[in-house]
């Protein structure tokens, strides 16, 4: 009898394809924009956070901006932070603006950055060619250097510029390595600067305090136990004056961009399930329009002894059918719009598992949900008032 019944749902939906196919309209809307939203939303994702990791997921940025008594941070202070458990090296940032010169010419406005090894080690693709900053440059104070691409441009178009001596500041420097050239526009390119031991920096911009320092942490996971680590030995060096100081937690950056992003997800798929609702609205409708024109018949099966329930499972089943199929197909072609969009953002597409699991599940709870009133209501016709329409 279940079989008979699957076998009339389905019959009648074939035999009204278009009130069929504009019922199933509004469900597999609501699907295509659910599985569309979440795929483009957790391919912005990845990127953002691949982005952000890039930079060093195990990073802790320290801004010293020092205070009246104190104008930056101490090779102590650097040595105290680096003695903290959990750190793999410390990077102190020193960083200016001079001029440059090779063979007479003069290029001005350029970024002089010191930094020691431990930048290099923690930093992929920065290095071109030749070496980077050791520690035996940073203990000697060494004058080397390494270049970014548009002096590399400028000054050695025809030649290596391993070896060759330029002046910095009127003192010369030898080239070492040359910097990767940055993709795209960005913030910190290195294109138009140059890196030198960071101790040697600070005798070359007249400075005797560090301002800024990159903390590399062996776990990630104790980020916020490091964190707090690093914050007390601040506090001592600037007498407990916070104003003194800010520390930034790569990880927890990450963390905040994971839950606005969870929350943009949640946020556009309720607002996609809007149009689930309507689907199901409609389902509703044309159920309801079904059991009226099909009064005659659903008196005939009960005075032939066909049983309340079975009348109810059939359109029951009706409603699922139309409500799975609208999710099917826009499980299609919520996937083709996302490829699409994935191509035109040029984030990465990945179609996940929860997101189809959640439209289909939803799909047919809204097709049960808003089918079962219609099927409640054939079931409990009268066979003598729905005969007495023949």
């Amino acid at each position: 009898m279940f079989k008979e019944s699957i076998k009339m749902s389905w019959n009648n939906i074939v035999s009204n394809k278009m009130r069929s196919f504009l019922t199933v309209l509004g469900v597999l809307i609501g699907v295509a924009a659910i599985i569309a939203l979440i795929t483009i939303v957790e391919g912005v994702t990845g990127s953002i956070t691949s982005k952000v990791m890039n930079m060093g997921a195990n990073k802790i940025t320290v801004q010293a901006k020092g205070t009246p008594l104190k104008q930056g941070l101490s090779q102590r202070d650097v040595e105290e932070i680096s003695a903290i458990h959990n750190i793999k090296g410390v990077s102190p940032s020193i960083s200016g603006k001079t001029s440059i010169v090779y063979n007479g010419d003069v290029m001005e406005n350029i970024t002089i950055q010191g930094r020691n090894q431990v930048y290099f080690a923690n930093t992929e693709d920065l290095i071109d060619k030749g070496r980077g900053i050791n520690i035996l440059d940073c203990d000697y104070k060494n004058r080397v250097c390494l270049i970014g691409q548009n002096i590399v441009d400028e000054y050695f178009k025809t030649e290596s510029p391993i070896d060759k001596d330029i002046s910095i500041n009127g003192i010369t420097y030898t080239v070492v390595g040359t910097l990767q050239k940055s993709s795209g526009y960005s913030m910190d390119s290195n294109d138009n600067g140059v890196i030198i031991p960071y101790t040697t920096a600070m005798g070359l911009l007249g400075t005797g305090y560090i301002n800024s320092v990159d903390v590399y942490m062996e776990n990630g996971d104790l980020s916020d136990e490091t964190t707090s680590e690093i914050e007390r030995v601040l506090n001592t060096a600037f007498n407990y004056n916070e104003n003194g100081y800010s520390v930034s937690n790569m990880q927890n950056i990450i963390n905040t961009v994971a839950d606005m992003t969870s929350m943009m997800t949640a946020l556009l798929v309720g607002i996609a399930s809007i149009a689930l609702v309507v689907g199901g609205i409609g389902i509703m409708n044309m159920m309801l329009v079904s059991v009226t024109e099909r009064t005659t018949e659903i008196g005939l099966r009960k005075a032939l002894g066909a049983e309340p329930k079975t009348i109810q499972w059939q359109f029951l089943l009706e409603a699922l059918f139309l409500s799975l199929f609208g999710g099917i197909l826009g499980l299609v072609a919520g996937i083709a719009i996302a490829f699409v969009a994935c191509l035109i953002i040029g984030t990465s597409f990945s179609i996940a598992g929860y997101s189809v699991i959640l439209a289909l599940g939803f799909s047919s709870f809204i097709g049960l949900t808003f089918g079962y009133a219609p099927a409640r209501r054939a079931s409990k016709l009268n066979p003598i008032d729905a005969l007495r329409s023949v």
